[in-house]
C-alpha cells in the first residue's frame, strides 16, 4: 500500500507539480498539504486546476509556471501530540535539484528539537535507504507510559460480607432459619495479612522527560482487643477463641457473640463461644453455644443448648416444644411448658407444667416461688415456696439418686470382682514363671508365647480395672448424695404432689406448710423447718 504524494518537477514549459496517485488502497493526496507547501515556497498556482487534476484516475501533472523549477531539499512536517507521548513525521520529497535528507541530519534536527526518547529508527531507515515514504504519517517516536504500581491491600481470612441470604432447600423453598454466618476463630488463627504495595516504574515522554507513576498506598491493619500484631506489623492473629468481624475496616474478636434478637433476621445460631441476645428468641429457632447463653428478653418455643450456663432474664414459654440444655446452670425468671436439663442447678421464680432436671439443686424462690404441675428433679435438693396447687394439679418432685444409678453400681461391683479374680490368676502364673526362670528352667517357643499373652492380659485388665475403680468412685459419690437429698416447701406443699427420694416415693394426701421431706429408713418423712 502506498499513499498518494506530490513533487515539484521541471517540464518543457517551466515547472509543474507531479501528482502521484495512491496504490493498493492508499490515502489520497491531501489538498491542504499541497496548498500549504506551494504557499510556503511562494509559488503561484491555479487552485481549481489543481483540484481538477486531483480528480484524475491516474498520475497527472499540473503546470504551475515558466522558468526554472524552484529547488528545495527534502522537507517534513512534524506533529507532536499534546501529551508529548507521540510524534508523527510526514516527509515531502525534494523539489527540482534539491537534495534528500540524510538520516543523520534528520536525527540531529530531532535532537535539536529535544525529541530523543522512543525514536523508531527502523522505520526511518526504510525511508532514508529507499526511494522514500511520502504522503504518509510515519510514527517517529513513542514515549513509554509509566507502569502503575499496586496499592497494598489487606487479605482477610474470614467472611467479610455482612449480607445474609437465606438457604434454598432442595424442593425450592427458602430456609429462613439458617441465615447468619458466624466467623468463628480459634486462638492463634491468622485473621488478616497485608499484601505489600508494589512500586510503579517511571515512564518517559518523547522529550525524555520522566513521567512518575501514581503514588501507591500503604495499608495499615486496624484491630481491637484480643488480637496480636506480628513484629513486622503485617499479620494479625487472634489471642482467644471467639468470633471475628470487620466493622468500618477494623477487625474485632469477641468471645461473646451479641445479637439483638434471634428471629428471621439472624436464623439459628451455632457458636463455640458465648452468645448474648439483647432481645428475644422467637418460636422455633435454635441457639447453640459452647459457652454461656444470655437472653435479656423472652424465649418462646425455642431450643437453647449451652456448654456453660443459660440465663433468661424474662422467662420462657416453651409452648410444649421448648428445650433448654446447659452443661452448667440455668437461671430464668419463669419456665412454662419447657423441658430443661442442667448439669448444675436450676433457679427460677416459677416453674409451671415443665419437665426439669438439675444435677444439683432446683431453687424456685423469689416473689412467686411456685412449682405447679410437671416433673422437677434435683440431684440433691428441690426448694420452693409453694409446690403443687390447691386444685390438685399433679406435680412430681424427685431428689437423690435414681434407682438406675444403684442398679448400675451393683453391676459394676460384680464386674469389678470378676476383673480382680482374672488379674490375680494371671499374676500367679507370671510369678511361677519368674521363679522357674530364676532357677534356670528352659522354656520352649510355645511356652514363651503363652507367657507373653498372660503378661499382656495383666496389662489390659489392669488398665480396665483402674478405669472401673474411677467410675465406681463417682457412683459412690452419687450414692452418698442420696443421704442428703430433701424437698423443701418454705410456704406450702399441696395434696396430689408426689415426692420421690431415691427408690422411695410418696404421694401427699393433704397439704403441709413450712416443711421438708427426707428419706429415713427407706421411707419418706416430713419434718418441720
Amino acid at each position: 500500500m502506498q499513499n498518494g504524494y506530490f513533487r515539484l518537477i521541471s517540464d518543457p514549459k517551466g515547472y509543474s507539480v507531479a501528482l502521484y496517485r495512491p496504490k493498493d488502497g492508499g490515502d489520497d493526496i491531501l489538498l491542504t498539504e499541497l496548498i500549504a507547501y506551494l504557499d510556503g515556497l511562494g509559488i503561484s498556482y491555479d487552485r481549481k486546476l489543481i483540484e481538477m487534476r486531483l480528480l484524475d484516475e491516474g498520475d497527472s501533472v499540473c503546470h504551475l509556471g515558466n522558468g526554472t523549477c524552484p529547488s528545495c531539499p527534502e522537507s517534513y512536517n512534524l506533529n507532536v501530540s499534546e501529551d508529548k507521548m507521540t510524534a508523527y513525521v510526514r516527509f515531502i520529497p525534494p523539489a527540482g535539484e534539491g537534495n534528500r535528507l540524510t538520516m543523520d541530519d534528520f536525527l540531529k534536527d530531532m535532537r535539536f528539537r529535544g525529541i530523543s526518547f522512543g525514536i523508531r529508527t527502523e522505520v526511518l531507515e526504510r525511508h532514508f535507504s529507499g526511494e522514500g515514504i511520502y504522503g504518509t504519517d510515519i510514527l517517529l517516536a513513542r514515549g513509554q507510559e509509566p507502569v502503575q504500581g499496586e496499592d497494598a491491600r489487606i487479605e482477610y481470612y474470614f467472611n467479610t460480607d455482612s449480607r445474609r441470604r437465606p438457604t434454598q432447600r432442595e424442593d425450592g423453598s427458602v430456609d429462613y432459619f439458617h441465615l447468619t454466618t458466624i466467623n468463628q476463630c480459634r486462638k492463634g488463627d491468622v485473621l488478616a495479612r497485608i499484601i505489600p504495595e508494589i512500586p510503579g516504574q517511571e515512564g518517559h515522554n518523547i522529550f525524555n522527560e520522566p513521567i512518575k507513576p501514581r503514588e501507591v498506598r500503604k495499608a495499615l491493619l486496624k484491630f481491637g482487643r484480643n488480637i496480636e500484631l506480628s513484629e513486622d506489623k503485617t499479620v494479625i492473629t487472634t489471642k482467644v477463641d471467639g468470633h471475628v468481624s470487620l466493622v468500618d475496616d477494623k477487625v474485632f474478636v469477641a468471645d461473646v457473640y451479641a445479637v439483638k434478637d434471634v428471629d428471621f433476621s439472624t436464623g439459628n445460631l451455632d457458636y463455640e463461644g458465648s452468645i448474648q441476645v439483647d432481645g428475644n428468641v422467637a418460636e422455633n429457632f435454635e441457639v447453640k453455644a459452647g459457652g454461656n447463653v444470655i437472653v435479656n428478653g423472652l424465649v418462646e418455643g425455642a431450643r437453647i443448648v449451652a456448654g456453660g450456663d443459660i440465663v433468661i432474664a424474662k422467662g420462657m414459654n416453651g409452648m410444649q416444644k421448648g428445650f433448654l440444655k446447659a452443661g452448667g446452670n440455668v437461671i430464668v425468671k419463669f419456665l412454662e411448658n419447657v423441658r430443661v436439663a442442667a448439669g448444675g442447678y436450676v433457679e427460677a421464680e416459677a416453674i409451671m407444667h415443665s419437665k426439669v432436671s438439675a444435677g444439683t439443686e432446683v431453687r424456685v424462690e423469689g416473689r412467686k416461688g411456685v412449682i405447679v404441675g410437671g416433673y422437677v428433679q434435683g440431684g440433691v435438693k428441690v426448694v420452693a415456696k409453694t409446690i403443687g396447687a390447691g386444685m390438685g394439679s399433679g406435680t412430681i418432685i424427685e431428689v437423690g439418686v435414681n434407682p438406675l444409678v444403684k442398679t448400675q453400681y451393683t453391676s459394676m461391683v460384680k464386674a469389678q470382682e470378676e476383673l480382680n479374680k482374672t488379674v490375680r490368676n494371671a499374676e500367679t502364673i507370671l510369678g511361677s514363671f519368674k521363679e522357674k526362670l530364676a532357677k534356670g528352667v528352659q522354656f520352649n517357643e510355645g511356652q514363651i508365647k503363652y507367657i507373653k499373652s498372660v503378661a499382656k492380659l495383666v496389662e489390659e485388665k489392669g488398665a480396665e480395672l483402674k478405669s472401673m475403680n474411677e467410675r465406681m468412685e463417682r457412683f459412690r459419690t452419687l450414692m452418698e448424695v442420696q443421704k442428703m437429698a430433701e424437698v423443701v416447701a418454705n410456704n406450702e406443699i399441696h395434696p396430689g404432689t408426689t415426692i420421690i427420694i431415691g427408690d422411695a416415693s410418696r404421694t401427699l394426701q393433704s397439704s403441709f406448710q413450712y416443711c421438708k421431706f427426707v428419706r429415713e429408713k427407706g421411707e419418706i418423712t416430713m419434718k418441720p423447718l
